[in-house]
């Protein structure tokens, strides 16, 4: 038995009524969503979170007030963690000091059963990743946001204080960023009842001396305690066992600085900016060759080459001089420009390009400069600030670096260009962090990419030294 209907038939039977109709299907095969987004920045300057970063205007809690910081502060704290916890997730929000990790879930580790423990959040500032100079802009120009980021991402872990770890040599950054906390105290925008919200936060800041495997959280956090800045082995982790032995988070300074204007704007705004999994807006740095090196915020998955012309006036002598860039900081694995030329600047789309987001620290290299020397240069910082508590990572960059040198010179063989590969992949992965493994990825990309201007340095060596390598053999025997 069948019923008719003027746009579609019900059909009976033994099993639940189904209706068929030619419009139904017809929409099924479309999708509900909207289509997916193909192009990405420029930003609008509506869109920009960090509306100071150039200094350009008051930089006191004054001017920060009318920038609409600490707008609603109290409403935010006052909807709870777990509501600031969902618009962090729904945002996308991803680590901005290198790891890329899911904020919403790191800070949600934070919210487990009390046990009598205070709880902490420690901002990292302590960037001293060569090419990298983001955070040092926020806490110079505009320290209130990240004042105010330090009180709503407290407020989601429920954490009793901030400590703001922050870079030895920053000595303006931090000169200002403690006006801005003595500010925000007589204000009575933190501290007991913070915004009037009955909430008690405090934030303190320590300095440190220019250590940089202090940028590693658990070595950070050592040296927070007064000890060594080595890395700790985990687990425990430092959600579980960190700072004085009490819960504890480890954030970038861009990472929480952004947080209130998310919880304000709402977490599906800033996810409408960059592709998936690689929402939101970020600060840009442009050093090395270019015209107008500049720190920049743009959004998220804008190509690379876009976003060197649109904002650092391009590679000196235009595009077709680029060599290479590094394009996270010192640390990640550099691409040659026939990677540049398509490549979007965010975690999935740079990773299949075999190298890394990192700190979204761009290092232009043009066609003037000695790229193996470059490597090298890199390969002599790490060495230098290994803290050598693990064999791989003391002993490697050692052998690293000495290679690397010869290699400038062409002095080598051609069989060790594949020992050095082999030896930096005995280093990464083999240490408690992943400061070998940053040490070693310049190194891999450096022989990814460029093996043929290193053989034939080792070639123009041979024909120009070769005479005298004879001499030396026969006079030995």
């Amino acid at each position: 038995m069948a019923s008719f209907m003027a746009k579609g038939v019900l059909v009976k039977s033994s099993k639940e009524p189904r209706l068929w109709s030619p419009l139904v299907h017809a929409v099924r095969g479309q999708s509900t969503e909207p289509p997916a987004k193909t192009k990405f920045g420029p930003l609008k300057d509506e869109d920009r979170i960090f509306t100071n970063l150039y200094g350009r205007h008051d930089w006191k809690l004054k001017g920060a007030l009318s920038r609409g910081d600490y707008y609603k502060t109290k409403e935010i704290i006052l909807k709870g963690k777990d509501w600031i916890l969902n618009e962090i997730k729904a945002s996308g929000l991803r680590g901005r000091g290198g790891a890329g990790f899911p904020t919403g879930m790191k800070w949600g580790f934070m919210n487990k059963p009390d046990d009598g423990r205070p709880k902490y959040l420690v901002v990292n500032a302590d960037e001293g990743e060569p090419g990298t100079c983001k955070d040092r802009e926020i806490m110079r120009h505009d320290p209130h946001k990240l004042v105010e980021g330090c009180l709503v991402a407290g407020a989601a872990m429920g954490a009793r204080a901030a400590y703001i770890y922050i870079r030895g040599e920053f000595y303006n950054e931090a000169s200002n960023m403690q006006i801005a906390i003595n500010e925000a105290y007589q204000a009575g925008l933190i501290g007991r009842n913070a915004c009037g919200s009955g909430y008690d936060f405090d934030i303190y800041m320590h300095r440190g001396a220019g250590a940089y495997i202090c940028g590693e959280e658990t070595a950070l956090i050592e040296s927070l305690e007064g000890k060594q800045g080595k890395p700790r082995l985990k687990p425990p982790f430092p959600a579980d066992v960190g700072v004085f032995g009490c819960p504890t988070t480890v954030s970038n300074v861009e990472t929480v600085a952004v947080a209130p204007t998310i919880c304000r704007r709402g977490g599906s705004w800033f996810a409408g900016f960059g592709r998936v999994r690689n929402s939101g807006t970020k600060l840009f740095n442009i050093s090395g060759c270019v015209n107008n090196p500049v720190t920049v915020e743009e959004e998220m998955s804008i190509p690379l080459r876009e976003l060197i012309e649109r904002h650092a006036g391009g590679v000196i002598g235009g595009w077709n001089n680029l060599q290479g860039i590094i394009p996270g900081g010192s640390s990640t694995p550099l691409i040659p420009k026939s990677v540049c030329d398509d490549v979007m600047m965010d975690f999935d789309a740079l990773v299949a390009a075999q190298t890394g987001l990192g700190t979204a620290a761009i290092i232009v290299i043009d066609n003037s400069r000695d790229i193996i020397q470059a490597i090298a240069r890199l390969s002599d910082f790490y060495k230098h600030e290994s803290c050598g508590q693990c064999t791989p990572c003391r002993e490697g960059c050692n052998w690293m670096q000495k290679m690397m040198h010869r290699f400038v010179e062409g002095n080598a063989r051609v069989e060790e260009i594949d020992l050095l590969y082999e030896m930096s992949k005995q280093i990464e992965g083999h240490t408690i962090c992943a400061l070998a493994d940053g040490a070693a990825w310049p190194v891999q990309g450096l022989i990814r990419h460029y093996r043929p201007v290193m053989e034939a340095r080792i070639k123009a060596y041979e024909e120009k030294h070769g005479a005298d390598k004879q001499k030396k053999a026969a006079s030995a025997y």
